[in-house]
């Protein structure tokens, strides 16, 4: 076994890293970039140095730097995490050629399976079936759009390097392709550096199946079973479980088979992704092979109770694998969800800032988060936008979805946007409880999942009104009623006003008049009986009308979090005495949501345009995202040229009255 191991890599995939290394008694090293230089994965590891700027060309993707890190420290072994240099090939060998073990795949096997056009043909000859579509040399527009006619409609544009939904477009039909196929390899281009492309029939109800696959230097292989990864948005996995709700014995049987099979055509060592598409016809084909370790493989470890990267150490230190394929055995269901900073009303953009507020649940065996973000941290427009992956694990499906259930109600995370509350309808959805799961599950459930921003129900708003009664209460200083922030007045009922702001801008107000043993408050011209009872920190007990429920309402500020049985639910308490000066034009200027890159204008001063009309196309945390004009009008200014760097609420687009 190695006695140092840098980790080229940063956030929760470091932190993971770095917690099997210290039960190994492996020493660990941490690099950084100037934006992480306090992060958790510094903080965690014996030794850690600064490899460059923010950016990740400048830090992470600089492996001539990382390599040189590595043999100044006595570092024997480099662990590339996922991301940034772990699928490439030409760092892979600069590890081994300066004397280094590289804790992933061998060169080759990166190579062979880095671009999808390549892998699809050498699995094709294994016997492994592939997706119909076009993977050829040839990428002229015209020749792409022969090739796309003969495919047929719906088809997907994937870019021929990388992963992670980047570079991919679905095209619903012909007059979609050109606009797609340039969306795809500017992409693709932007992330990979190769704006090549393969043309794939897209599968009618699929289903984003994928086994992990193991192999060693002694001429093993084998699958420690799948992963069901379908629900998704962006191309991007929002959920994953484990077993497959969808496959049974005989199927999960033959595509265990078939993974086995493509690692080992590959001759491939140490930890693999074989990723299928199945459609509702049970029909599986190969997408891809991601050569390191996924995101998701706590799912793995939960139902085998293997530690997935301390088979990777021993594997790259050169041992066996520990395990031979009827050894490896499999109890139980879990599940992991993504925790992100990202607004799912808003197409699930991405969102920057920090971490005021971090609740995580309470530690148990079958309960996990993985993050490398504290209470504190900053999320920056730099990196990718997950804050932590939270994962359960149950008897049954049933079992584990309710613990997921039960550890979101006590999550909470303030100061910044996220998709807690979203992830928490898609657990709780019967649909998703059924295991109706296909990789169509957001956008058929969209009503349910994406409610409008709109009416909080009564529950969160006693809830929100509740806390800020004890919290005034617990402020007073002595007895005098001057003291008194809750409303007192001489020989009358204490009585208090307040108003919240919701999602969606709009104001709901609540009058509370407080008796002896109870309060009378009215929202909407409704009334309601209410009595607070026992509380134990943020966690309160109300009786409402003949309703008696549990809520948990945490603040920060002005902002309150209220998890109630009605749904997650924040509310700003306005204050009275701010000014907020009326916006005459709300819709004359178009401001950036989150920092970014300008990536390509589509208007100009002067020019004429119409509501919902594409202006410009904006690259943060690593996605492309399309803004569109909010009105009819002229543009009168545009305040960013392509390539410039961008930060959140600038002016990009004003707009005059004038057609």
């Amino acid at each position: 076994m190695f006695q140092k191991v840098l980790i080229a890599n940063r956030g929760e995939i470091a932190c993971r890293v770095i917690r099997t290394c210290r039960a190994l008694a492996v020493r660990t090293v941490a690099v950084h970039s100037t934006v992480d230089a306090h992060a958790l994965h510094v903080e965690m590891a014996d030794e850690a140095y600064a490899i460059g700027g923010p950016g990740p060309a400048d830090s992470y993707l600089r492996g001539e730097r990382i390599i040189e890190v590595a043999r100044s420290c006595g570092a024997q072994a480099i662990h590339p995490g996922y991301g940034f240099l772990s699928e490439n090939e030409a760092f892979a060998r600069a590890v081994e050629a300066a004397g280094l073990a590289f804790i992933g795949p061998t060169p080759q096997a990166i190579e062979k399976m880095g671009l999808k056009d390549r892998a699809k043909a050498i699995l094709e000859k294994a016997g492994v079936p592939v997706v119909p579509g076009y993977h050829g040399k040839g990428q002229d527009d015209a020749l792409l759009r022969a090739e796309a006619a003969k495919i047929g409609y719906p088809l997907l544009v994937k870019a021929v390097a990388g992963g992670g939904g980047r570079g991919m477009r679905l095209v619903a039909d012909a007059s979609q392709f050109d606009a797609q196929l340039a969306a795809a390899r500017r992409e693709a281009k932007g992330a990979f550096g190769d704006e090549r492309v393969l043309l794939e029939r897209f599968v009618q109800g699929p289903h984003h199946i994928e086994f992990q696959v193991f192999g060693d230097t002694h001429g093993n292989y084998v699958h420690l079973f799948e992963r069901e990864c379908s629900i998704q948005r962006r191309h991007q996995k929002v959920l994953e479980e484990s077993p497959s709700p969808f496959l049974d014995e005989e199927l999960r049987a033959r595509m265990g088979k078939a993974a086995v099979a493509a690692a080992r055509a590959i001759e491939y060592r140490g930890a693999g992704t074989v990723e299928f598409i199945v459609g509702a016809d049970r029909q599986f084909y190969f997408m891809e092979m991601n050569t390191r370790l996924q995101v998701e493989h706590p799912v793995t470890e939960m139902i085998t109770g293997e530690d997935l990267v301390e088979w990777q150490l021993r594997v790259a230190a050169g041992e066996p694998l520990p395990l031979a394929q009827g050894e490896i055995l499999t109890g139980g269901h879990a599940i992991e969800v993504r925790l992100c900073a990202e607004n799912p009303a808003n197409a699930f953009l991405p969102e920057t800032g920090t971490i005021a507020v971090l609740r995580a649940p309470p530690e148990a065996p079958d309960v996990r988060l993985d993050t490398g973000i504290r209470e504190g941290d900053t999320v920056s427009v730099f990196y990718d936008s997950m804050i932590g992956k939270l994962v359960t694990w149950g008897d049954s499906r049933g079992e584990a979805a309710r613990r997921m259930d039960t550890a979101l109600a006590c999550t909470e995370i303030l100061g910044i946007r996220t998709n807690l509350a979203f992830l928490e309808r898609v657990v709780a959805h019967p649909a998703y409880l059924a295991g109706d799961t296909d990789t169509g599950f957001i956008e058929t459930h969209r009503a349910d999942l994406l409610p409008p921003a709109g009416e909080v129900p009564v529950e969160a708003l006693v809830a929100v009104a509740a806390r800020v009664h004890l919290d005034e209460r617990a402020a007073m200083t002595g007895h005098s009623p001057w003291d008194d922030a809750g409303g007192w007045r001489l020989n009358q009922p204490a009585a208090r006003t307040m108003e919240f702001r919701r999602a969606d801008g709009e104001s709901v107000t609540v009058n509370a008049t407080m008796a002896a043993d109870h309060a009378w408050v009215e929202i909407g011209g409704r009334g309601h009986r209410v009595v607070l009872g026992p509380t134990d920190g943020e966690r309160l007990q109300i009786a409402l009308d003949e309703e008696t429920y549990f809520a948990r309402v945490v603040r920060h500020g002005e902002l309150f979090s209220a998890s109630t049985p009605a749904g997650r639910h924040e509310l700003w308490l306005v204050d009275p005495f701010h000014y907020e000066p009326a916006d005459l034009l709300p819709d004359a200027r178009l401001t950036a949501l989150m920092p970014g890159r300008v990536v390509k204008l589509l208007v100009g001063v002067g020019d004429a345009v119409a509501k919902g009309q594409s202006l410009m196309i904006l690259e943060a945390m690593k996605m492309e995202h399309t803004l569109v004009s909010p009105r009819d009008g002229v543009v009168e200014r545009v305040a960013f040229a392509e390539g410039q760097l961008v930060p959140a609420d600038a002016l990009l687009v004003a707009f005059r009255e004038d057609l």
